[in-house]
């Protein structure tokens, strides 16, 4: 099942995508719902990020060629984690499918996409173990974790350069079957690939994060967790179009616009 949200009248709304159909619901995914008989075209419906989480969970560092990466440009040895690194993101950062990528004019040239598998909480839970880790999981969703490295680096907390307004994408849909030893994640900029790998290539995998976490965070509906991404990534710029698409999922889609450019 797919699910998207969007706005009728002014109010949020949850739907079930079949085929080029938007079936409209009352009630939602999380807390239960009831299929209607109303149902619009996708083509014509604006979609939101599919949920606004409670709270943004982010994988730090998790897949070997991306660490790798990085810590060669820092002229560093690579440090490989040791156990799952859960950090934060900023809500405010969240946008939707085919919403633009708002860059502040001062940004340098260092700002650089990161195509992530998004997973979707589904409801609460403590203290998962590998029998229940699973149970929890509503769906997954894609990301585009966009990252200003020079603030990335010159800020203590990293404050603008992961969360600036509009520097987290994020859709276009909640997958709730997807066969994730299949999944393979693609990067595009205007059309032209610039990785693939296979998305569940991570250091530490969705279940391992999941009951690390919930150890000592309690997990809530709608909380997400992005997993990460791999290899080396590029410089971006005003007017470039990123596409993440994830087998299984779809493709998130989004458009640079550099103020004062």
């Amino acid at each position: 099942m797919r699910w998207v949200r969007y706005e009728v009248g002014g109010n949020e709304t949850f739907g079930i995508v079949e085929g080029e159909q938007i079936i409209d619901v009352t009630g939602n995914p999380f807390d239960g719902f009831e299929r209607t008989a109303t149902s619009r075209a996708m083509a014509e419906t604006k979609l939101l990020a599919p949920v606004m989480p409670r709270t943004f969970y982010a994988a730090g560092l998790n897949y070997a060629d991306h660490v790798i990466a990085a810590a060669n440009k820092r002229g560093e040895l690579p440090n490989l984690p040791k156990a799952a690194d859960v950090g934060y993101r900023a809500v405010n950062s969240i946008t939707g499918h085919d919403d633009p990528i708002i860059v502040p004019a001062d940004a340098t040239e260092q700002l650089q996409y990161e195509g992530e598998i998004v997973v979707v909480i589904g409801k609460e839970v403590k203290n998962l173990t590998e029998e229940t880790v699973w149970d929890c999981i509503l769906g997954y969703t894609i990301g585009n974790d966009v990252s200003e490295r020079t603030w990335q680096r010159g800020d203590r907390t990293m404050w603008r350069g992961k969360n600036t307004d509009t520097f987290a994408p994020m859709g276009p849909w909640i997958e709730t079957e997807l066969d994730l030893e299949a999944a393979m994640t693609t990067v595009r900029v205007n059309g032209e690939e610039k990785i693939t790998f296979k998305t569940t290539s991570m250091i530490f995998g969705i279940a391992e994060f999941l009951i690390r976490m919930s150890q000592y965070c309690t997990l809530y509906p709608r909380d997400v967790v992005w997993m990460g991404t791999e290899g080396v990534t590029d410089n971006m710029v005003d007017g470039d179009v990123c596409e993440i698409e994830i087998t299984g999922i779809g493709v998130l889609r989004n458009e640079l616009k550099w103020l004062g450019k």
